[in-house]
């Protein structure tokens, strides 16, 4: 208990806007809040049982007949859609925003992840909710997922909107290979300050410090739980299958239609904390890569907008949903 305590308290002073005695939160974050009711999908593989939480929003009128996945980046839960998740309802859509295998509430395995992986399973849960197609919105990590699963499901998927996405360049030119138990090491030294700091600066964001302490206050609660190792390293295997996965030879050979929305002063790229210094300048200038590979495909364009950084749809939430519902509206 006095540990507990002493966490609690450096939480507290660590993290502006944290009042309240910081208890730890599970793997899964029980205890940490969703905009809507989450359900399971019960999922396997190599005979491990596996679940995979997912939100199931119907439209708050009047519905289209449409269903939209949202998809998220690796350092943030499926609630950050919350925003975007009432845009879509106010406009008639179905809104399925899952979390991952890996993240959020889902199973935290200790085996490789792989986004071909994650797209079956993705698959799978549109499968189990009876949906034969559907738009995608994905933000960072979650843009190379969409990306696995417009290839390999061609038919299953309409429009796609990747926010700022990753992805855009093959990271292994820049970074060398890094073992899991050294980033595991570096991931765990991380103090709220210094994963505040990490996401401000690698993310450029323009975000008031409240709006994400929630999120920063779920990394380090999760510290304090029994299974926090098994959290970590799943947390690491999902660095790995960044790094060892590319997408980007895939995407100029995307069909659908779809649209880039960029912050401009995202310059996000992963891994670049492990490279030579000569090549980091070079890493994730990411407007520049979208606008080239929309040029190579035959549906992509590009809107950036200026000023903004990594998280587009918390730094610019009108605009941003303004822009995916003009999209996805728009005449076939």
């Amino acid at each position: 208990m006095r540990l507990i305590a002493a966490f609690a308290l450096a939480l507290a002073v660590a993290v502006p806007g944290l009042a309240r005695a910081a208890e730890p939160y599970g793997i899964g974050l029980e205890g940490f809040p969703y905009p809507h009711p989450v359900s399971m999908l019960t999922l396997s593989e190599d005979e491990d049982a596996l679940r995979m939480a997912y939100m199931d929003v119907k439209p708050s009128g009047a519905g289209n007949g449409r269903s939209v996945l949202l998809l998220h980046g690796r350092n943030f839960p499926a609630s950050y859609w919350d925003t975007v998740i009432t845009a879509l309802t106010g406009a008639g859509y179905r809104v399925i925003v899952p979390d991952q295998v890996g993240f959020g509430k889902s199973t935290k395995p200790l085996f490789e992840l792989s986004f071909d992986m994650l797209a079956a399973h993705t698959i799978k849960l549109l499968d189990h909710l009876q949906i034969a197609r559907a738009d995608i919105v994905a933000h960072s990590m979650g843009g190379m997922l969409t990306v696995r699963i417009a290839r390999s499901y061609p038919t299953r998927v309409d429009r796609l909107v990747l926010e700022a996405p990753i992805g855009l360049e093959d990271y292994r030119n820049f970074a060398p290979p890094v073992e899991t138990a050294q980033i595991m090491a570096a991931e765990d030294r991380l103090t709220p300050e210094g994963y505040r700091t990490q996401l401000v600066n690698n993310y450029s964001l323009t975000l008031p410090p409240e709006a994400i302490t929630p999120f920063i206050e779920a990394r380090m609660r999760i510290k304090g739980s029994a299974e926090y190792p098994r959290w970590l390293r799943s947390f690491v295997n999902s660095y790995q299958m960044i790094w060892s996965q590319p997408v980007v030879y895939e995407i100029p050979l995307l069909q659908q239609q779809v649209l880039f929305i960029m912050g401009g002063n995202d310059r996000n790229a992963p891994g670049r904390g492990f490279a030579p210094m000569e090549l980091r300048a070079r890493m994730g200038d990411n407007t520049r890569l979208a606008r080239e590979l929309a040029g190579r495909m035959p549906n992509g364009r590009v809107e950036v907008y200026d000023g903004i950084g990594h998280l587009v749809h918390m730094e610019a939430v009108q605009r941003f949903n303004a822009s995916v519902l003009s999209f996805l509206n728009a005449p076939r």
